[in-house]
């Protein structure tokens, strides 16, 4: 994935996110949720002895039950840093505390989750709050590069950003510029002149909005201007924009319109040009646009659906598996506790408690017992595991897309084969 980081594929970006969100919604009874920020140079042990320091001042927090619960959060987390002989080349961040498992006091549990961060950990933090600290992961999850798109004629201008796996059309201006043919009664010359009059104050408005988007809203890292006509030549002649943005136009292009559509049309055009390879949202739109021709060829390597899906990535013919971020199917393992008996079942989360009810009220039918362990798994990191024993390649884009909503028609998931099933 083109983030500046190529080891931090599609799958992982999915993974952290997923688990940010998670993080982010738990609220804990009182202050008992633990977030250690440790950055790359930090030494272990030194971490390890402010935690003790911590736990020590613990001691004084006058509820029985948030004192231990912090105490207990702050040894799970000292033995976990224990593990490493030194701190991992991008820093580390743990999460650790009392999570409510019910309603009431008394139901919490302590757990633990750490990761090893995709980009180098900035600051050095310990916090013991009801809340989870994750806004500085969620900034590392934010693309670096973002691309304006300004799509500019006579008539109306578009400003849209590129970032990521996303674009949007950010704000239209319509011009109020007379047409070229002017009203009977008015002279060639003033005609003239009050229609430049109108494309300089055009101009300005047209400069000032994208000021404010592409350097006050989004900071951008180069522009792309197109429309039809000379009109984007002229715009960029006369040197309206802000001088960090006349400065940094990445390319000019021609296309048929301005505007709303103006703005999808170069990036569209940027895609074929190559000028935005290295974008995940163009990405995207390449695996997308090759597997949906291999669904409408007749060569049969195009396949949708999840149980066809993972059929071909348990049987090991497929190339490359595609899913949307926002796929809701679930993996369900009922392992019988007496045989070791497992019963597999792929539901999307909408069927999760009537399917979990009508497996557990069943027999085993290896052994007749009617005990079970119910493990839930993602379904993506279920898809993981069987393209990483198969040599297949697993992509997630997002769902907000249009190609994430080409693939929500085809059940959110899609994959290409190796070679055409016997």
């Amino acid at each position: 994935m083109s983030n500046g980081n190529s080891k931090w594929d599609s799958v992982k970006r999915y993974k952290l996110t997923k688990m940010i969100n998670e993080l982010s919604s738990i609220a804990g009874h009182g202050t008992e949720l633990v977030t250690v920020y440790i950055p790359p140079r930090r030494p272990i042990f030194d971490v390890i002895a402010q935690l003790r320091n911590e736990a020590g001042t613990a001691s004084n927090i006058k509820s029985d039950l948030t004192r231990n619960h912090v105490q207990d959060a702050l040894s799970r987390t000292i033995e976990h840093l224990k593990l490493f002989k030194e701190t991992p080349e991008t820093g580390l961040v743990v999460f650790c505390g009392a999570i409510p498992t019910g309603k009431g006091f008394g139901t919490e549990k302590i757990e633990l989750t750490s990761v090893i961060p995709p980009k180098p950990v900035q600051i050095s933090l310990y916090r013991c709050d009801d809340h989870f600290w994750t806004d500085h992961l969620k900034e590392m999850l934010k693309d670096e590069k973002v691309i304006g798109v300004l799509a500019i004629d006579t008539t109306e201008a578009g400003i849209g950003i590129l970032t990521g796996d996303r674009w949007e059309t950010i704000d239209t201006l319509s011009s109020g510029v007379a047409g070229k043919h002017r009203q009977g009664g008015q002279s060639a010359r003033r005609f003239e002149r009050l229609r430049e009059n109108e494309l300089n104050e055009y101009y300005h408005r047209v400069a000032d909005h994208a000021k404010q988007v592409f350097i006050d809203q989004y900071n951008v890292k180069g522009i792309i201007v197109g429309g039809p006509g000379p009109t984007k030549e002229n715009f960029l002649k006369e040197e309206y924009l802000d001088y960090r943005l006349q400065n940094n136009v990445l390319v000019t292009l021609d296309t048929s319109y301005s505007g709303d559509e103006g703005v999808r049309e170069i990036i569209d055009k940027a895609q074929k040009d190559g000028i935005l390879a290295e974008f995940r949202v163009m990405e995207e739109k390449q695996m997308v646009k090759k597997f949906m021709s291999e669904v409408h060829s007749n060569r049969g390597l195009g396949i949708y659906g999840i149980f066809d899906v993972i059929k071909a990535l348990q049987s090991g013919i497929a190339d490359m598996v595609i899913v949307t971020n926002d796929i809701s199917y679930v993996k369900l393992d009922f392992k019988c506790k007496v045989c070791k008996n497992v019963q597999e079942r792929i539901v999307d989360r909408s069927a999760l408690i009537a399917t979990r009810q009508e497996v557990t009220s069943k027999p085993c039918p290896s052994c007749g017992v009617l005990d079970f362990d119910v493990v839930e798994k993602d379904i993506v990191d279920y898809l993981q595991e069987l393209a990483t024993m198969t040599g297949s390649r697993l992509e997630v884009i997002s769902g907000q897309t249009e190609e994430g909503a080409q693939l929500a028609s085809l059940g959110r998931i899609g994959g290409i084969l190796r070679f055409r099933p016997m």
